[in-house]
């Protein structure tokens, strides 16, 4: 990962609150990128965005046929963007988290993206359709997990804000939008391109098949939600400190606990809540406007060249 981890723990282990309950099956990420110069490395974050992008962006027969071309990747990339084109713009950010997401999938969790979802996305004002990542995990020869991931690109993280990403996630655990996604996992190439296990890959199509209950489903789920946010304490640095990394740990921390307590408030009703997993994500960064300005300059230069 090309970003250091300040927190990789289940909830239990860093929870302070013995008030919140149930806390099994949730984790919390917190990651950091640094500084050089006295100033954030905005040039390393787009880059790690642009490194990625073609996971979601592209499929996977459109990735290895231009494997040996950089720049028609990212220009092909470029071109299946939304945020690069002005009027399609609902909101901005939106794909970038989803860039992120993917690439924190694949190089901190090892998943396998078997749909490309800015790729699959219908049209440009499709942003709320369906689940923002999809992933597989092959835990061992006969068995495999499922990762549908929220992604969030925020000014802030306080309270305000938290309700928002909670009423997407129960959106998304619903046994419509569950078996929709199921569908498109299993009726899209990828899946028969990245797992070559033949019995394995039978056997993941058949427990998504629309025909199994989804109750069978939801003790290999896993949920990631990425909240990438705009950071006052980030803000003020300049330089990567163990002050920085200690004030923001304990506020990660916080509002680890305010995320969880308000999601098991609102969705601990849900059939078989907890056996869901659910891993919250934290990445702070100074301003969100200086990264999505560049990200769309970015963008469209490479969709006109």
């Amino acid at each position: 990962m090309e970003f250091e981890i300040l927190i990789n723990n289940t909830f239990s282990e860093i929870n302070s609150d013995d008030t919140i309950t149930p806390i099994a099956n949730k984790s919390v990420v917190s990651m950091i990128n640094n500084f050089e110069d006295t100033e954030w490395r905005y040039n390393h974050f787009q880059n790690f965005i642009w490194d990625n992008i073609a996971e979601t962006s592209l499929s996977h027969k459109e990735r290895e046929s231009l494997v040996n071309n950089h720049h028609s990747l990212l220009t092909y990339a470029a071109k299946n963007l939304r945020l690069s084109d002005k009027a399609g713009d609902i909101s901005k950010g939106s794909e970038i988290a989803e860039i992120v997401l993917y690439a924190i999938m694949k190089h901190h969790f090892n998943a396998l993206p078997v749909v490309p979802k800015i790729f699959y996305k219908q049209n440009a004002q499709d942003n709320a359709k369906g689940a923002d990542s999809v992933h597989l995990i092959i835990e061992n020869e006969n068995d495999f997990s499922i990762w549908f991931g929220e992604a969030k690109f925020y000014n802030s993280i306080e309270d305000t804000r938290i309700g928002e990403i909670i009423t997407s996630v129960e959106n998304s655990l619903s046994t419509e939008k569950l078996k929709k996604e199921n569908s498109i996992i299993t009726n899209v190439s990828d899946i028969d391109l990245l797992i070559g296990d033949e019995p394995l890959r039978n056997a993941i199509k058949a427990a998504l098949s629309p025909r199994e209950s989804i109750d069978l489903i939801k003790p290999k789920l896993h949920i990631p939600i990425l909240l990438l946010h705009e950071c006052e304490i980030t803000q003020k640095q300049n330089t990567i400190s163990n002050e920085y990394k200690t004030e923001l740990i304990e506020y990660h921390k916080n509002r680890a606990e305010s995320f969880f307590r308000k999601q098991i408030t609102k969705l601990g009703a849900l059939p078989h809540y907890s056996e869901i997993k659910f891993h919250l994500i934290l990445f702070p960064v100074p301003l969100k406007k200086t990264i999505v300005d560049r990200f769309v300059s970015m963008a469209d230069f490479y969709k006109n060249s």
